[in-house]
């Protein structure tokens, strides 16, 4: 039997199992079995195969535009950066990668118009594989979707999660330490439902003997084999709806019930024009809240307060990541930092590498001579 056979068996076998307390342990190990039998197939079906597109990631954050052939993404980074990406009502108008620059809030933003994807994408269908190559290296996915085609958005997450990107989630709280002998022990936390057989059992298909395997949240059985199998990508995503302004008022309420029957909340996607370039201030802004941006205002010896080109870093980041942003040098010389703004307790506050800043800080480092 084939790998294509075993694995549609597999498929078969887990459709047709009612899942319960007393078929969990089954259906985990199948699924584990399954991921394993998918990503054996893939490795034999690219080996010698083609190329990725080659996009060097600059700026401070990168997006990726996602979306099916001749939705509007290539007029739209035009809109929003100084790219140049050929446009037309047609499909497969992008056939490159095309990167654009979105300077927003004293931050580099990278946009990645990747080409329009078909559905078959993560199986090579389209070049589909090395889009989502790209789309694999991003912060951040804007999926773009017509108001008249708002049900192909499901398909489009589909295509995504076949190549390995999770969305809008955080891998599972897990910890794997492999050892000599002894078996494998389990020990999670009261939120963690699955059953320790299961546990063991989808960790033995993975290939372990002998762990101490540590478990806590909740997590499904699909979550689990992600955390185990090590190539899944995490990313949040954001959702705009172009050609908004072709709705009339007796359509709408069709446009709102079409994003509800696809799982999203007609008040928190963005409705844009590209074309007309409307509701592109408020696209601008949800690329900045979901990518967590701040913004950290240096305070240079003799030059003042630099407020027109900050250091741009992440939300939860400290002085420590400041400090490796601004370079090595500085990292050995470094004493102290005074901050002032939201993370302070007062101006001038006199705080050490683990200080956690926040947007729009006062930085001043103090270093050794």
């Amino acid at each position: 039997m084939g790998l294509e056979e075993e694995i549609e068996d597999i498929r078969e076998e887990i459709s047709n199992t009612p899942y319960n307390k007393s078929t969990e342990a089954h259906i985990g190990r199948l699924k584990a079995k399954l991921a394993e039998l998918k990503e054996k197939l893939e490795n034999q079906s690219s080996a010698g195969g083609g190329q990725g597109y080659a996009v060097e990631k600059t700026g401070d954050a990168t997006v990726a535009l996602v979306g099916f052939p001749s939705v509007g993404k290539s007029t739209l980074i035009n809109a929003l950066t100084n790219a140049d990406s050929e446009t037309g009502e047609y499909e497969f108008t992008t056939l490159n990668v095309n990167p654009g620059m979105l300077k927003y809030k004293g931050a580099n933003i990278q946009i990645l118009d990747v080409p329009g994807l078909i559905e078959g994408a993560a199986g090579g269908r389209g070049g589909g594989k090395e889009v989502l190559s790209v789309v694999r290296t991003a912060d951040l996915v804007v999926f773009m979707l017509s108001v008249f085609e708002i049900e192909r958005y499901e398909r489009l997450q589909q295509e995504l999660y076949n190549n390995k990107i999770r969305l809008d989630t955080s891998p599972p709280n897990l910890s794997i330490n492999k050892k000599g002998k002894g078996g494998i022990n389990v020990t999670k936390s009261d939120s963690v439902d699955l059953e320790e057989e299961t546990i063991k059992g989808i960790l033995r298909e993975h290939g372990f003997v002998n762990a101490e395997v540590t478990l806590r949240g909740e997590t499904t059985i699909d979550e689990l084999v992600d955390g185990i199998m090590k190539n899944r990508v995490y990313l949040p995503s954001i959702v705009a709806v172009n050609k908004a302004d072709l709705i009339d008022k007796d359509y709408l309420p069709t446009v709102e019930e079409n994003l509800r029957e696809v799982g999203l909340d007609p008040d928190e996607v963005t409705f844009i024009s590209a074309e007309a370039e409307k509701g592109l201030d408020a696209l601008k802004e949800e690329i900045w809240d979901a990518l967590g941006l701040i913004r950290i205002y240096m305070d240079k010896p003799g030059r003042g307060v630099d407020y027109d080109e900050p250091l741009v870093l992440r939300e939860g980041d400290t002085i420590d990541d400041a400090i490796h942003e601004l370079g090595a040098k500085l990292d050995e010389r470094f004493r102290f930092a005074r901050v002032s703004g939201p993370s302070a307790k007062h101006d001038d506050q006199q705080v050490g590498r683990d200080h956690v800043l926040a947007d729009e800080d006062v930085l001043r480092i103090i270093a050794q001579r």
